[in-house]
């Protein structure tokens, strides 16, 4: 009889133990994640240091504000503009500042637009077996300090501190060598098209930057300074347009605001 009450009872322990409640396992602990410093970059404008996830890019340069990404910068760089760096320049002459805005025209090949002809043609990248004419001027080194393409794209290949080869042989008012005091903008255009709104646009957008940085700034043609050469921008550039949207001087305009060329 005993050794049954002994079996129930071991039994019994048996059961309980089965239902007995379950103790969680302790959570084990997840391992520390390692994560990647974030990259501090400076700004190209200013040289503050940010990281680069607040800062806003252009071309993968740094700007820590969008005032300073549409600024020329201390290197005579402008931010909004695509950069490429062309070796066609020199200095200015000592204690020269920029004086003039020259407005060129230029289409490559003649008459055709919206291919990178022209900044090959400023980077001294120009594929002489691309097309006839540029087997005449493939070896030629000139640069100018902005291309604004027919969409409005702004392309800078000097910086304005520098003297780009865009003017040649050339008199202002009696003032020769136009290169050395003179900024030089080339507007994509044949002399027998329109000039877009886009460019107007994008002129007057780089015209405020400019005087922001230079005061007393005067704006001419190519012609205008080199009549016996060159007929560019064009009977189709519009000075008046030119003075209105930029609010500019008659004196800042001494050839007058008519068609020419």
């Amino acid at each position: 009889m005993l050794k049954w009450v002994l079996l129930g009872a071991v039994a019994a322990l048996f059961y309980f133990w089965l239902k007995r409640p379950k103790l969680a396992a302790a959570p084990v602990p997840a391992p520390p994640r390692i994560t990647e410093p974030l990259p501090i970059v400076p700004c190209a404008y200013c040289g503050v240091h940010l990281p680069a996830q607040d800062c806003l890019e252009r071309e993968q340069r740094f700007y820590c504000c969008s005032a300073h990404c549409n600024e020329m910068d201390p290197a005579g760089w402008y931010g909004l503009a695509r950069w490429r760096p062309s070796p066609n320049f020199d200095a200015r002459p000592t204690g020269i500042q920029p004086e003039l805005v020259l407005i060129h025209h230029i289409s490559l090949p003649p008459g055709q637009f919206g291919q990178n002809y022209i900044g090959d043609f400023f980077q001294n990248k120009l594929d002489p077996t691309a097309h006839p004419y540029f087997a005449e001027i493939a070896a030629q080194k000139v640069s100018s300090h902005f291309l604004i393409e027919r969409n409005g794209l702004i392309s800078q290949f000097v910086s304005v501190q520098q003297r780009a080869w865009h003017a040649g042989e050339s008199d202002f008012l009696g003032r020769k060598q136009c290169n050395d005091f003179a900024i030089g903008v080339e507007l994509e255009g044949d002399g027998e098209t329109a000039f877009t709104d886009a460019q107007y646009v994008a002129l007057a957008q780089l015209i405020k930057v400019l005087g922001n940085a230079y005061t007393h700034l005067s704006f001419a043609g190519h012609s205008d300074v080199a009549p016996k050469r060159k007929v560019d921008p064009g009977r189709h550039f519009d000075w008046q347009r030119l003075q209105r949207e930029n609010h500019l001087l008659q004196e800042q305009l001494p050839f007058g605001l008519e068609f020419r060329a």
